[in-house]
């Protein structure tokens, strides 16, 4: 009888539940930790591929407007960083850059100070030419008198040097020289008595009178005068009755004019003796001193005389401290 090799099968026993992670205790051989409740559970620390959507994905509306697609603009990289040296410079910054800081050499000194010596020369050259502008404008007339004037002047210093020469001569020549030294300190203690006002004098020149209604003349005014006569050769000046020497000053003194201190009313009448050719045109001059008072609305008037007699005295002061001296 055949006989079945195909040896039974054993029984299967009951099917066991199967087993879950204990928490508090250690894992059985074969199985993987549980995560702790409270702690999320760790992620895979190995590349994960991504699981494969079935459902098609939604597709997004726009909200606002849509733009047409721009060509992306490459952000500008700094200086530097992609091997160039940055944006170029400007003509201006090039300029300062190449100013600033100076960079002064020897040859450049030197031309510097040449050019500031020639335009210091220029400048003074300038100022000297606009010095003489006043009589640009002046008629032939008055420059003549001007060139007059200028002339007697050198005459006159001229005569004085001659006379010196000649008073020297005569020292030197005379057989009596202590008898022509007398008359010669005679002789020049008169002039210097005219000059200091301790002695009358007389002889031709001119007389100003100046009116002034509305009393605009201030004492500057008639001290311009005064100067203006003395450089035209004025020798004796005597002005309201008083003496005018070389120490006289004039002042403002409560609305009046006051000379050396002596209040003087107006008109103001000025006696000179000198050459009247040279006195009168040195008051007419274009500018000069009756232009100047006229502007200030005041009367002048100039008169020409063979004959002034200055006979206004002043007191001889003696010196306190200084005596002549014998050589």
């Amino acid at each position: 009888m055949g006989t079945n090799d195909t040896p039974p099968e054993e029984p299967k026993g009951p099917e066991q539940p199967p087993r879950e992670a204990r928490p508090d205790g250690p894992p059985r051989a074969g199985e993987q930790p549980a995560p702790r409740p409270g702690k999320p559970a760790a992620e895979p620390t190995g590349p994960t591929e991504p699981v494969a959507s079935t459902e098609p994905a939604a597709a997004v509306e726009p909200t606002g407007p849509v733009e047409p697609d721009e060509p992306a603009t490459p952000a500008a990289s700094p200086a530097g960083t992609d091997g160039t040296d940055g944006p170029e410079a400007t003509g201006r910054q090039r300029l300062v850059a190449g100013l600033w800081p100076p960079r002064v050499s020897r040859a450049q000194l030197i031309v510097a100070l040449l050019l500031f010596v020639l335009g210091l020369g220029l400048a003074i050259q300038v100022r000297s030419n606009s010095d003489s502008s006043a009589l640009r404008g002046a008629r032939q007339e008055d420059l003549v008198r001007i060139l007059d004037e200028l002339d007697g002047r050198t005459k006159r210093l001229e005569d004085e040097k001659q006379q010196l020469e000649d008073q020297r001569k005569e020292l030197e020549s005379s057989s009596n020289q202590a008898e022509e030294a007398r008359r010669q300190t005679v002789e020049k203690e008169r002039q210097l008595g005219i000059l200091a006002g301790t002695v009358a004098a007389q002889g031709p020149g001119i007389t100003l009178k100046i009116t002034d209604p509305k009393g605009q003349v201030e004492s500057d005014q008639l001290l311009d005068a005064l100067q203006e006569l003395r450089a035209a050769g004025a020798e004796a000046i005597q002005i309201n009755g008083v003496r005018v020497v070389a120490g006289s000053y004039f002042s403002d003194e409560g609305g009046h004019i006051a000379i050396d201190g002596k209040k003087i009313t107006q008109p103001y009448e000025f006696k000179v003796i000198g050459k009247p050719q040279d006195l009168e045109p040195a008051l007419n001059i274009p500018g000069g001193v009756v232009q100047t008072l006229e502007k200030e609305q005041a009367t002048v008037a100039v008169t020409r005389s063979a004959k002034i007699i200055v006979d206004a005295l002043r007191a001889a002061k003696q010196p306190d401290y200084a005596r002549s001296s014998s050589s």
